[in-house]
């Protein structure tokens, strides 16, 4: 196992502190321990992707960062914020702040796709019907859906409805994004119309975190790649470092054989 800092990047130059701060967080769930001290930041305008073998605990930091899983240990800090010390009541305005892509979409069968996206503007945010359709509308445009605003999930593609969804977390203006394989219950064809978004969307400034095995993603738009494994963090830095062809890392192993087996 190598030293994580053997590969890790400093923090962009300025002094600003990290948007998000994950710090020694440990999970166990049903006897088993799920993430062992985990520890990763993040900076504003930051793409980073979290790579490595099934069961290795990515999943799980992702909901523990935006705490719909609850860390055994350790706590997590949005802009300095303690998401420990929100408490019951407040909690709910610290997801707010934090966008959350699945990898089965979560949408609404029997809203349109329009109503969708509006519907946390409306019942969270509690901004009006009006505002909230018109705001739907923005965001479908930005991810090419305005024609499909109002068909119904079982009329879009599994492309279609990835979009509608982070369209729908776009909306509520997070201050990062967490995406949870994005692309994995898509057909291949379909991939690229959403990893087009999600480039756009890093291109944009938005801060984000990104659960995925596309590994030419990866390699081109991502400030950092962290490697999990086992529940730890086994090596993090840049891609052009982890995954170099004459890279003798964990990562650059872990993908030469992902790429032979899915050819991505």
């Amino acid at each position: 196992m190598t030293d994580p800092s053997v590969y890790g990047t400093p923090a962009p130059p300025g002094g600003d502190p990290p948007i998000l701060e994950v710090s020694h967080v440990s999970k166990t769930l049903g006897g088993r321990l799920i993430l062992d001290d985990v520890s990763l930041s993040l900076w504003k305008g930051q793409l980073k992707v979290l790579i490595g073998p099934s069961g290795g605990g990515k999943s799980t930091l992702l909901k523990c960062i935006h705490f719909l899983t609850i860390p055994d240990g350790g706590d997590v800090f949005l802009q300095g914020q303690s998401a420990r010390e929100m408490g019951q009541r407040n909690i709910c305005a610290f997801r707010q702040e934090i966008g959350m892509i699945f990898q089965d979409f979560n949408l609404f069968d029997h809203l349109t796709a329009r109503e969708n996206v509006a519907i946390a503007l409306r019942k969270v945010k509690r901004v009006p019907r009006d505002k909230a359709r018109a705001r739907a509308m923005e965001e479908l445009d930005k991810v090419g859906l305005a024609d499909k605003a109002d068909l119904y999930p079982a009329q879009l593609s599994g492309g279609q409805k990835q979009r509608v969804s982070i369209a729908r977390a776009m909306a509520m203006e997070p201050k990062l994004m967490l995406l949870d394989e994005p692309t994995s219950a898509l057909d291949p064809q379909l991939i690229s119309e959403v990893l087009s978004v999600i480039a756009d969307l890093a291109r944009g400034g938005m801060t984000m975190l990104m659960v995925t095995h596309q590994i030419g993603f990866a390699r081109h738009l991502t400030s950092e790649i962290i490697f999990m494994e086992d529940g730890r963090v086994v090596e993090q830095g840049p891609p052009g470092v982890l995954l170099d062809e004459g890279a003798a890392s964990r990562t650059s192993f872990f993908c030469s054989h992902l790429t032979e087996l899915t050819g991505r």
